[in-house]
Parts: structure tokens; C-alpha cells; sequence
């Protein structure tokens, strides 16, 4: 049941995280009711993540970084659970 529970937060997270990717190459991404919620949702975990990357040209790496965290999270859990 542990386990169900921390695969459906992983993949939760996944897809919030992705749509907000794909969102973010529309204008009207954070206007929509689904994609203000979508960024409400994913901006206080990307938030402190962007304060501590250097600027790249532009280039948004936070989410790039929290999926990795998250992962190595899931896969400790899972091993720690398993």
C-alpha cells in the first residue's frame, strides 16, 4: 500500500511538472483556470530550486532538477520500503 501511495505522488508530481513544461511555451498557459492551477501547485517546489541555479541564458532548469530529486527520493523510499 506504501508503495502504491509513493508511486502515485511520483507520478503526480511527473505530470504536474510536465504539463507545466508544455504549458510554458503558450501564452495563455497562466491565464487559463487549469494552468494557474497547474502553476500553483508546482511554483513552491520550483521556486527555491530556481533561486539556487545560476542563470543559464534564459533556460529554466528547475524542473529538470526536481523531477531528478524526486526520483532519487522515490527510488530510496521504495527501497527503504520494499
Amino acid at each position: 500500500m506504501l508503495v502504491g501511495l509513493i508511486e502515485l505522488l511520483y507520478n503526480l508530481l511527473f505530470i504536474l511538472i510536465l504539463a507545466r513544461i508544455i504549458l510554458s511555451f503558450t501564452q495563455s498557459g497562466h491565464y487559463h483556470p487549469v494552468g494557474r492551477a497547474i502553476f500553483n501547485a508546482t511554483e513552491p517546489l520550483l521556486a527555491p530550486i530556481r533561486s539556487m541555479l545560476p542563470s543559464m541564458s534564459g533556460i529554466d532548469f528547475s524542473p529538470l532538477v526536481l523531477l531528478l530529486a524526486a526520483g532519487l527520493l522515490r527510488m530510496i523510499l521504495l527501497s527503504l520500503v520494499a
